[in-house]
């Protein structure tokens, strides 16, 4: 009987620079298991192109080769110990899939409808903050690869491009992710300016009120050679000094990403302020779910920031238990943190998400491969998505449910 060898290898391990560490338990870094038959195989040829990639970790590897250290440690850092991060996917293995055998599958697909725009798949592609970072194409490159892709596409308020040019790469409307800073004037400004380059719903961010302490990047930085001053200047690092989409607003006032008095008063006031549709991002509760509800936004998404500014260590899919429950079926809620397989996808719908965001793989594959790398990330998950959903016998998204899960 073959046995099985478990390797429980930590990220922090993997940044912190282990050179000698055998390749084959650096692949694990989200803690998965390894044969013993694998450990023993000639290694691989080096993966060139992105269609040459297996799963979507296989990016992970690729975009940490191809950064400098610091840039790998800013998209993988988690705060305190990263077990939130790691949390995030693990919590997807705690919920089993019931395969269901006498269905008709012949007209298998995995489109969705959301706000009443036609979906291709309910995968869409998250915010990520100043994609430049990982890659030249950065937001642009993604954009085009929405478009290819027809995948709704969520722009960062810290994008290194403007929203015009992302909005003219992608072709159809977008989401603008929102740091509404703690000048609600500037807020304003950027809900107007999102709106006027074709942003169909504005998505706060509610889960940033503070500090982050962010150890893993810290490590990284200390281990990359270069001269960041060359880069970065002190005024820089600030969101809303660098960001495009603050260009021609004025900041002077601006002491902070995010204010401190988000309470459903502001909610109320923003839902007045936009024209699309309002979500907000970073419920993680049954009681701040109501709160959104009764303040009028029309949908909510079930996040942890990927585990970058809390360490809770309740995993997103987790708190979608309690969030889905809390809207009565009035808004449609999303979730995000720790996809990795088209199965985690799957999961989350069948636990009432209407779509799921991924944020890191597509970083990895842009850090990798540019668009090209993106394109392959939301193919290699749409084609998992489509094999278990034949395997369970749910021939559309909308017959994924409750039931389908142990």
């Amino acid at each position: 009987m073959k046995r099985i060898l478990r390797s429980s290898v930590s990220r922090r391990m993997v940044l912190g620079g282990l050179a000698t560490f055998p390749a084959l338990l650096q692949r694990s870094m989200a803690d998965e298991s390894v044969t013993i038959s694998s450990a023993f195989t000639k290694a691989a040829p080096p993966i060139t192109s992105a269609d040459q990639a297996i799963n979507v970790m296989d990016f992970e590897v690729l975009a940490r080769n191809a950064l400098p250290p610091a840039h790998f440690g800013y998209i993988a850092t988690g705060v305190d110990d990263d077990r939130t991060v790691v949390r995030n996917h693990e919590a997807f293995s705690k919920y089993e899939i019931r395969a269901r055998r006498f269905n008709d599958l012949r007209q298998l697909s995995t489109a969705t409808s959301v706000f009443g725009a036609s979906w291709t798949s309910p995968i869409y592609l998250s915010a990520v903050s100043a994609m430049r970072a990982f890659h030249p194409d950065a937001e642009v490159g993604v954009a085009r690869a929405a478009r290819s892709r027809s995948t709704q596409l969520m722009l960062s308020t810290g994008a290194s491009d403007s929203p015009e040019a992302v909005a003219a790469a992608r072709g159809a409307p977008y989401w603008q992710q929102l740091y509404p800073t703690d000048d609600w004037a500037v807020a304003e400004k950027i809900v107007q300016r999102a709106e006027k380059a074709g942003c169909t719903a504005i998505v706060l961010t509610v889960d940033s009120p503070g500090a982050r302490n962010l150890e893993t990047l810290k490590r990284a930085t200390r281990v990359d050679n270069r001269e960041c001053s060359n880069c970065h200047t002190p005024d820089s690092r600030l969101m809303w000094k660098r960001a495009p989409i603050f260009s021609e607003v004025d900041v002077s006032r601006v002491k902070a990403i995010a204010p401190l008095d988000v309470t459903p008063a502001y909610l109320e006031r923003l839902r007045r302020s936009v024209k699309g549709k309002l979500l907000i991002k970073g419920v993680v509760t049954r009681e701040d779910a109501v709160i959104a509800l009764n303040a009028g936004v029309d949908g909510l998404i079930v996040s942890n920031h990927g585990g970058r500014n809390e360490e809770t260590l309740r995993a997103s899919v987790d708190s979608l238990l309690e969030v889905v429950p809390a809207v009565r079926g009035h808004i449609p809620v999303f979730l995000d943190g720790g996809i990795r397989r088209g199965t985690d996808v799957f999961k989350a719908l069948a636990l009432g998400a209407a779509g799921v965001g991924i944020g890191r793989p597509q970083a990895w594959g842009l850090a990798a491969f540019g668009q090209a790398g993106v394109e392959a990330v939301v193919d290699i998950l749409n084609a998992e998505l489509t094999n278990i959903m034949r395997q369970a016998g749910t021939p559309t998204v909308a017959a994924i449910s409750r039931a389908h899960l142990v």
